[in-house]
């Protein structure tokens, strides 16, 4: 069975969660404040030599060379399908 999301969820998803919020406090992952960035352990490589970027709401690991939206984050720590993401995501931010 074909999931289809229209492209405004999935923008929304991707724009509007802040990806900052989400590694904290959804996915909890290990993180540390350094030069005003906040960093984090990477779900792919577990390397500490990471950022967030909040003005384009991305995460990147510098060591796996890995960029991150929210969708992809969840996918990566949850070690989850891009539908199974997109539900965690919608549950979490948009069932209120």
């Amino acid at each position: 069975m074909t999931c289809y999301y229209p492209s405004a969820l999935l923008r929304t998803l991707r724009n509007r969660i802040p990806i900052g919020n989400l590694i904290v406090q959804v996915l909890k992952l290990e993180t540390y404040n350094r030069g005003g960035w906040l960093r984090f352990r990477c779900p792919c490589c577990g390397s500490l030599h990471t950022a967030t970027n909040p003005t384009t709401n991305l995460a990147r690991c510098f060591e796996c060379r890995k960029n991150f939206n929210p969708i992809d984050m969840v996918m990566a720590a949850g070690k989850c399908s891009f539908v199974e993401a997109v539900e965690h995501l919608k549950r979490h931010y948009l069932a209120r």
